[in-house]
């Protein structure tokens, strides 16, 4: 059995697939023993594929994208998140909700944690017709430093992960008035990648965890989440279980799940909001940053 450690930024609802498939004995079938970690600070992740602690990070794909040419090569091989999994908060409940009605206001999102947040949200502004120079953020701040300081006062709206931000609203310190799983559409969120230019011995373990994790991918949507409430559960101690039995029920409709092959019309959305976000001088091409065997068949 061929061990394959995981370098994590999180342990999060969108990367599901993955444990199920640790769960239910796919990556086993393919000779694998997967196991994963979440270090602190998330960029130690670097590291551990660096060394070779890892065998694949997770985490954005902005990261591959920003040292792309800058004397690291990060290949990203597959994705697990297909969706954002991000929600905006309000004080209020709008009858309808208009992006135009954030220019002028205060936005905390977190920015503690990488890049992701503030770059999906400011292209969000853009392909909704706002200029981000017109909304003020506060994005230095972990996320739930910022969600204890907006319940106090701070800010108009909190950019939060999906799961908190509903747990928020029940609390009754906020208003979901963008549940960005359902309608933020469809980027590369989350992606495993490893360090330098794979070669076949590589692609090959690369295609194995892909195959499991697509397995993982289709039993989630082959399966009503309540049939799987105590897995979890046990999974999030740190949710209501019956939030999590909904949100993954809104995670499997809305697209959070398709595929382990990362989507080009997504990567090339997320690629311009990458550039945007000054981390890239100009979108990569497809070819040029993925390896795209792993997920060929």
């Amino acid at each position: 059995m061929q061990t394959f450690h995981i370098s994590a930024t999180g342990h999060s609802l969108n990367y599901l697939p993955e444990y199920v498939a640790v769960d239910q004995g796919f990556f086993e079938e393919e000779g694998l023993r997967v196991t994963a970690e979440v270090p602190s600070p998330w960029d130690r992740v670097l590291d551990d594929i660096g060394s070779g602690k890892a065998e694949a990070a997770l985490g954005g794909i902005w990261v591959p994208s920003m040292f792309h040419g800058r004397g690291k090569r990060y290949v990203p091989f597959a994705q697990v998140a297909a969706r954002a999994p991000l929600a905006i908060v309000g004080r209020e409940r709008p009858a309808e909700f208009e992006w135009a009605a954030l220019a002028g206001r205060t936005i905390a999102m977190k920015g503690s944690n990488g890049a992701s947040v503030g770059l999906f949200i400011k292209m969000l502004l853009r392909e909704n017709g706002v200029d981000p120079r017109a909304v003020d953020f506060v994005q230095d701040l972990d996320g739930r430093m910022l969600t204890d300081l907006f319940t106090g006062g701070m800010g108009d709206y909190l950019v939060i992960d999906f799961p908190s931000a509903v747990t928020l609203e029940t609390a009754g310190g906020g208003h979901v008035v963008q549940p960005l799983p359902v309608t933020g559409g469809n980027v590369p969120w989350s992606v495993y990648y490893s360090e330098g230019e794979p070669d076949d011995e590589r692609r090959d373990t690369h295609a194995r965890f892909v195959r499991a994790l697509g397995r993982g991918m289709n039993w989630i949507l082959d399966h009503e989440a309540e049939d799987y409430r105590d897995f979890l559960a046990a999974t999030f101690p740190k949710f209501a279980p019956d939030l999590m039995v909904n949100l993954t029920n809104v995670y499997r409709a809305n697209g959070m799940w398709t595929t382990p092959r990362i989507d080009s019309d997504a990567y090339r959305r997320w690629q311009t909001g990458i550039c945007d976000g000054h981390l890239t001088d100009a979108p990569i091409p497809y070819a040029t940053l993925i390896d795209q065997r792993p997920t060929a068949a």
